[in-house]
């Protein structure tokens, strides 16, 4: 069985701090290019708005059936690290297929190695995390985590706005992306894993909810419902460059919305912690639901400062916070199936909420992307709603 850590709930175990700069360094280098990304594909290599949807949403797509497929092997094994360090290893050339590109299709594989990449390593590393928590500070360690990738999500499109106001090209932006890729890997040969048991029962590739308790499947159905309208974030993007923001302020009002939650991932996890992560998790859609309906009904760039940031506030109050949440109704030893599963849920949503907001900007308008985004969410509140607030597995 996993060991649990023996360090009181206030301090935060060795291994959390090394796991939160691997991804902070891999987020410095996918923040780096994703901001530029969705600009690179329409101006530079002449792609429509709806193939910016095909690639954000196959790229999901693909992500989250990796996690489910990957989650559940390494529980099946007993291993981690070696699912984590080769997702890292496949984003760090993901970012050199991208550069290479003269065509959007090679931009297409970049993105689907990257998010291979990141259903490789997903489940592992947040199993990992669990291992290193306790009941106490569970929404800590992940809040602590998800600000460390806030953090290169904030210092990745810094980098990109100094070289465009250096007068470096878009293409160079994303040669130099691969570097701190390259660092995130070295990082990692210093964290270690603990013991954990095969479960040899696991079906890999077999996709079977049996196993996991009806709450967390009730989970699952309420991120789904939210996931089916959460397109890509560079729908917000192309929508602040369609209301006439150059393309400096755009990635500077998206550093805006990362350092907002950074700055509110970990306060968000303590109060998940401490009046319970369903409230929170709540609250966080539907204020999601507040700003796409912002962004829907914005006709001028005045207010898309005020929608990254209150954006950001939603990310905080969601991303980690989903992650305890889910703890309260799984069981230890299928936590990275679990953590597969979740990804993989919400991930297929997102193919098909890109892929959809892509046909509705392109063949009706944007502002319906944003309106069919805001409804799902609102929708997905009342199922949210049904969770018991209190733990069923520990």
């Amino acid at each position: 069985m996993p060991q649990a850590t023996s360090a009181p709930p206030s301090t935060i175990p060795r291994q959390v701090w090394l796991l939160g700069f691997v991804s902070l360094f891999n987020d410095i280098a996918s923040e780096m290019l994703y901001p530029v990304l969705p600009v690179f594909l329409t101006q530079i290599l002449g792609a429509p708005v709806a193939v910016v949807g095909l690639i954000e949403g196959c790229a999901e797509g693909a992500a989250a059936v990796f996690k489910g497929i990957f989650g559940r092997l390494s529980d099946k094994l007993g291993k981690r690290k070696i699912f984590v360090v080769s997702g890292y290893a496949s984003s760090a050339i993901s970012k050199v297929i991208i550069a290479l590109s003269s065509v959007w299709p090679l931009v297409f594989l970049g993105r689907f190695v990257d998010r291979f990449g990141k259903g490789l390593r997903t489940g592992a590393r947040d199993a990992m995390l669990l291992d290193a928590s306790t009941e106490h500070n569970r929404g800590l360690i992940f809040g602590l985590h998800r600000s460390m990738d806030s953090a290169g999500a904030v210092l990745g499109p810094l980098i990109a706005v100094f070289l465009l106001h250096a007068g470096h090209t878009i293409r160079l932006i994303l040669w130099i992306a691969a570097l701190p890729a390259l660092g995130s890997m070295l990082l990692f040969f210093f964290v270690t894993e603990s013991q954990t048991d095969p479960q040899p029962a696991v079906k890999v590739f077999r996709f079977s909810l049996r196993g996991f308790s009806q709450e967390f499947q009730w989970l699952l159905l309420a991120l789904a419902i939210f996931s089916l309208g959460n397109s890509s974030d560079a729908f917000l993007i192309l929508r602040a460059k369609n209301l006439g923001m150059s393309l400096s302020l755009v990635i500077l009002a998206y550093v805006f919305y990362n350092v907002l939650y950074t700055l509110l991932s970990i306060p968000a996890g303590k109060v998940s912690d401490r009046l319970g992560a369903k409230g929170v998790m709540i609250t966080g859609i539907l204020i999601y639901a507040l700003v796409y309906l912002g962004f829907a009904f914005e006709q001028n760039a005045r207010w898309i400062w005020l929608l990254f940031g209150v954006y950001g506030c939603y990310i905080a109050l969601t991303d980690g916070v989903s992650k305890a949440l889910a703890a309260q109704f799984i069981r230890k030893e299928q936590s990275a199936a679990a953590y597969g599963v979740m990804p993989m849920i919400t991930g297929l949503g997102t193919l098909f909420a890109s892929l959809i907001g892509g046909m509705l900007w392109t063949f009706i308008s944007p502002q319906a992307t944003f309106f069919f985004a805001a409804a799902c969410a609102l929708f997905s509140v009342l199922f949210f709603a049904g969770l018991p607030s209190k733990a069923t597995h520990e």
